[in-house]
């Protein structure tokens, strides 16, 4: 891609070299700790599911016996493949014994290591081989039905009930949305366990569950091949289930993920080294699913100027990019996110979006974009702000972007509804065909505004990065210079899920997923 901004390329490659260094830094720490979520999503790979008589769920109850056996260094592979060597049983079985206070799995007689992996294995790869199949399906899909042209439309459905989530999705693909959000209900990100079954009852959006994500493939599907194109699934796998979720997408096949550590440890107080590993296995799952990740580097701007700390997004976009290739995720599902968050009041605020919007492009040409809308200055004047969500969506096809959250004229009022959601589609739909070749058709001013702008956020988001590199992740975070918000490595949520790896620890998922397999 040839540059309309004219960035100094050796200035990208040394952000994106101090990128690497620092995800090859945080990576040690990463490869030496396990979770409570990761040994979780293990189990649920293993097919353990469902709940106790309290409404535990089994891998929690599985999980938490090892925990508390202190067994969690080894892995619940290690376990579960000496449990069905002693009873003859499979990990569903088993777990459903442990949930019972039948077996103790840390105080069953230890068989030999090799016998241990090799019966756990198997298991594994057949739900590789499941989960496979499912990438199989939606290929075949675009292959058949075909998708929306780039930007895809991306709408997002939170009524609570899963059931209504349902109608409205439909009637959103029907008007015009390739890209289905379900909003996940406030607070889920802070809960340590996954809940169980369909849900109709939530505050600012629905659970996600592993069922809930079964009935919206399932409608999504349905509407998809009525209305003759792909329809994609988005939910969240962030916060304290972060790999859990990813793996449970990965069964049903969503297609699309938020999945950010950066962002639970900055806007949901997650502890800093819990979700650095949770985050290593779910990109691992949702790199081998064919998920696009969408990460959360637009929020920064929500707490912090638009203008002043730009440079932090992009900085953050490529440590986000080194994450995900560590965990063989490819550019191709690096939905990495930006904002259109200036005020408007701003003199050439526009000129200084699309500056930003193009710079992310040049610099991540394979990555599909995830660019979001006006958010913190929408002031509930739905005119004005059905302006303003215009004007974002002209920057997004001016600059070839990838995945367009739609704004909603009534941001700042309440939840959208049907008739919102149908107008911002239509808006987007309006500027997105008047303007399809423009990006082919203009260039910007040799040292003109635009230029200069985007110059100048390369320059400080490089300067960032080679001051992390020397200082630390952690440390950097724990200043605050992330979204103007400090996090200490030993503070936040979950930390107590978090344990060192013992020699014989083993996960054949991290293997199959991340190696050859794909």
């Amino acid at each position: 891609m040839q540059s309309k901004l004219n960035l100094d390329q050796s200035l990208i490659e040394k952000a994106r070299n101090s990128a690497r260094q620092i995800a090859e830094d945080t990576q040690f720490f990463i490869d030496k700790h396990t979770t409570v979520a990761v040994e979780r999503t293990v189990a649920r790979l293993l097919e353990i599911d469902d709940v106790d008589e309290i409404d535990t769920p089994l891998p929690n109850v599985v999980v938490d016996n090892i925990k508390e056996g202190g067994g969690l260094g080894l892995g619940t592979s290690y376990w579960m493949g000496n449990a069905m060597i002693h009873t003859g049983k499979n990990p569903q079985e088993i777990a459903q014994m442990v949930s019972t206070g039948e077996i103790d799995l840390t105080k069953v007689p230890v068989a030999d290591y090799t016998k241990i992996q090799e019966k756990v294995t198997v298991l594994a790869k057949k739900m590789v081989e499941r989960i496979r199949k499912n990438r199989e399906q939606r290929d075949e899909f675009l292959n058949t039905l075909g998708e929306g042209p780039r930007p895809y439309l991306y709408v997002i459905v939170a009524t609570g009930n899963i059931y209504e989530d349902v109608l409205q999705a439909q009637a959103a693909a029907k008007q015009g949305a390739d890209i289905i959000a379900v909003i996940r209900t406030t607070g889920q990100s802070l809960l340590d366990y996954v809940p169980y079954g369909p849900t109709t009852e939530g505050f600012g959006g629905t659970y996600a569950t592993q069922e809930n994500f079964r009935i919206m493939r399932k409608a999504l599907d349905e509407v998809g091949n009525e209305v003759g194109r792909y329809i994609r699934l988005c939910n969240y796998c962030s916060g304290l289930c972060m790999p859990e979720i990813a793996a449970m997408g990965a069964m049903e096949r969503l297609d699309v993920m938020l999945n950010d550590a950066l962002y639970g440890i900055l806007f949901r107080d997650i502890n800093i080294q819990r979700t650095l590993v949770d985050q290593y296995f779910s990109r691992i799952i949702n790199g081998f699913t064919g998920v696009i990740i969408n990460t959360g580097e637009d929020n920064y701007l929500t707490t912090s100027d638009a203008v002043e700390e730009a440079h932090t997004v992009l900085a953050s976009q490529f440590i986000n990019e080194q994450f995900a290739l560590k965990a063989g995720l490819p550019e191709e599902q690096m939905g990495l996110g930006h904002a259109f968050e200036m005020t408007p009041d701003l003199k050439n605020g526009f000129l200084l979006e699309l500056a930003q919007a193009q710079m992310a492009r040049e610099i991540f040409p394979n990555a599909p974009l995830k660019y979001m809308p006006p958010t913190k200055y929408m002031t509930g004047n739905i005119y004005k702000g059905h302006i303003q969500d215009a004007l974002f969506n002209m920057v997004a096809i001016m600059t070839n972007q990838s995945l367009q959250l739609l704004g909603m004229l009534t941001e700042a009022i309440h939840t959208p509804l049907l008739q919102d959601r149908a107008l911002s589609i239509e808006n987007a739909k309006y500027v997105f065909n008047n303007a399809r070749d423009i990006s082919s058709e203009i260039e910007f001013k040799k040292d003109g505004i635009i230029q200069k702008r985007a110059q100048e956020v390369l320059a400080n988001a490089a300067d960032m990065l080679e001051q992390i590199e020397n200082e630390g992740l952690f440390e950097t975070i724990a200043q605050g210079k992330f979204a103007g918000v400090k996090r200490a490595m030993d503070g936040g949520k979950g930390l107590e899920g978090v344990t060192l790896k013992q020699e014989k620890y083993f996960n054949p998922f991290i293997e199959l997923m991340l190696g050859g397999a794909r």
